[in-house]
């Protein structure tokens, strides 16, 4: 991978499929690790259900902080939509209650998101939970992260 390539990206908004008014964000966060498992790291996504694009995402621990710069992350005219999320309790702290909702998997509310979680650890071996695969450095592993969510939202705007 090159790095000045990742540098060079532009901004994630740029990739995405412009908002419209009945838009639904699916909210989740899934662990990885940068070089041994007790330095894990947070990556929270926020996840557009009607185009499948991942709107914004931060890599952080999993408090209050790391929630609260994905939803700084998150573009303003996606500010409005109705989210869903599991029922961590950050969330709740940080999501305008009038829109946000924190619902169990068996709603189906967040089947996108966990599916998307599926998908970011069959393509990208060191989110795979047992592997011999990892990122050494933080800033690869945002660079890769990165990279990937860029490609993916191309993609999907590509065939719409």
């Amino acid at each position: 991978m090159d790095k000045k390539k990742v540098q060079q990206l532009p901004n994630l908004k740029e990739s995405l499929i412009a908002s419209q008014e009945e838009d639904v964000l699916e909210l989740d966060e899934l662990w990885s690790f940068v070089r041994t498992r007790k330095n894990k790291q947070w990556v929270w996504v926020a996840l557009c259900r009607r185009t499948r694009q991942v709107v914004a995402f931060v890599i952080g621990n999993r408090g209050e902080e790391s929630c609260r710069k994905l939803w700084n992350k998150i573009p303003a005219s996606y500010k409005h939509c109705r989210t869903y999320s599991d029922f961590w309790e950050a969330y709740e702290k940080v999501f305008d209650a009038k829109t946000h909702r924190s619902v169990g998997k068996e709603t189906g509310e967040t089947a996108h998101i966990e599916r998307w979680n599926n998908t970011l650890r069959q393509r990208i071996s060191r989110y795979v939970r047992k592997t011999l695969s990892f990122s050494k450095k933080g800033v690869w592993h945002h660079m890769v992260t990165k990279l990937f969510i860029y490609n993916y939202n191309i993609s999907i705007a590509v065939k719409m």
